[in-house]
């Protein structure tokens, strides 16, 4: 599974990395939303909601469907600009029937939900499904997408009060401390760049987003099977200190990409790959070699003892063996004519977290 951008043809300079104070503070939100996601910021979500205003508290749960569980395409610009007020003025540049469809999704629960050619916000068929799908998702969800669907000027202008005076309750102070990390995390990419080219920036940019072997795309390792084009837009990428763990991809039809990806931190594990995951997870699968694992955490053993050791035959202990090798669930190594196979405990113990990480991601 895997985001593929399209980037054939795509001249080097269409790849930006650019910083946003919008896209920032939707990370903040999003922390305030799920603060399970991010322990390392627990203390500092629990000391804004300490001081925020009832009333604004009160506006960030009423919207917060529109960062929480996805990050609605318009607070994640593809052209940054230096201020948060100067990217609040582009997004109200934005048609009603783009933002509206945006925060729809959203609101809704799935970026997957299409509305087609035709418009919720002047098609009575697509209000109503809208409104079904926001009526599933909860009240407040419901009672929002009404409000948008009825008056989108009056909401629009209501969530960008609300992100203002996030600015002035918390993000300015807190963005006076991380723009230097970002604006750091920029240039040293944009530096990697036009010095060692498209592979080794991406590569720079997480352990889940790397160059197609063919050159002409950009893959993101992430728990959906989805593909788009940066043809005659680019791809935009956008550092985060409060986005940790996730990657954040926009790339719904009429957005160009944007992957806001964590400022990595001193000495942090590279991410383990979906792949890797799944492979360990499909080896846990077989009864018979979670008894074979059972019998390797006692220590070293070779084919033969382990087939006595539970009744099977050589053969069939090797194929086993070999499937959790390739998951990287064993080690081994050779004593005169016999191979003795470890249980790798530590990636085994690792198993629990880094699904965690490959689903939040």
């Amino acid at each position: 599974m895997a985001l593929r951008i399209d980037i054939g043809g795509l001249p080097p300079e269409r790849l930006r990395f650019s910083v946003s104070p919008l896209a920032e503070l939707t990370a903040m939100l999003h922390v305030l939303a799920e603060p399970a996601h991010h322990p390392q910021l627990a203390g500092w979500a629990a000391d804004v909601w300490a001081g925020l205003r009832p009333e604004l508290a009160e506006r960030l749960k009423e919207a917060e469907f529109l960062w929480r569980s996805s990050r609605a395409d318009f607070l994640v610009p593809a052209r940054p600009r230096p201020t948060l007020a100067e990217e609040l003025d582009d997004v109200d540049r934005i048609d009603d029937e783009a933002y509206a469809t945006a925060a729809l999704v959203t609101t809704c629960g799935s970026n997957r939900i299409h509305f087609g050619a035709a418009s919720p916000l002047v098609d009575a068929a697509a209000r109503d499904r809208a409104l079904g799908l926001a009526q599933a998702r909860g009240a407040v969800q419901e009672a929002f997408a009404e409000r948008l669907l009825a008056d989108p000027a009056s909401v629009r202008a209501r969530v960008r009060d609300t992100l203002e005076q996030c600015a002035e309750a918390f993000f300015d102070d807190a963005w006076a401390d991380v723009a230097v990390r970002l604006a750091g995390d920029r240039r040293l990419k944009h530096d990697l760049l036009k010095r060692r080219g498209v592979g080794a920036a991406l590569a720079s940019v997480s352990g889940a987003v790397a160059l197609a072997p063919e050159g002409d795309a950009i893959v993101v390792d992430k728990l959906q099977d989805s593909a788009t084009t940066a043809n005659g837009t680019g791809v935009t990428f956008l550092p985060s200190v409060f986005g940790r763990p996730h990657l954040v991809a926009v790339y719904a039809r009429g957005w160009q990409p944007v992957v806001q990806y964590p400022v990595a931190e001193p000495d942090s594990p590279a991410p383990v790959s979906l792949e890797t995951v799944t492979l360990r997870l499909e080896a846990l699968a077989h009864p018979v070699r979670l008894r074979l694992l059972r019998t390797l955490a006692r220590g070293p053993h070779t084919t033969g003892e382990l087939a006595h050791a539970w009744e099977l035959t050589p053969p069939e202990v090797s194929r086993h063996l070999a499937v959790l090798r390739r998951a990287g669930l064993l080690t081994s190594q050779r004593h005169g004519r016999f191979v003795r196979y470890t249980l790798n405990i530590p990636d085994l113990t690792a198993l629990g977290p880094d699904l965690l990480a490959a689903v939040l991601r």
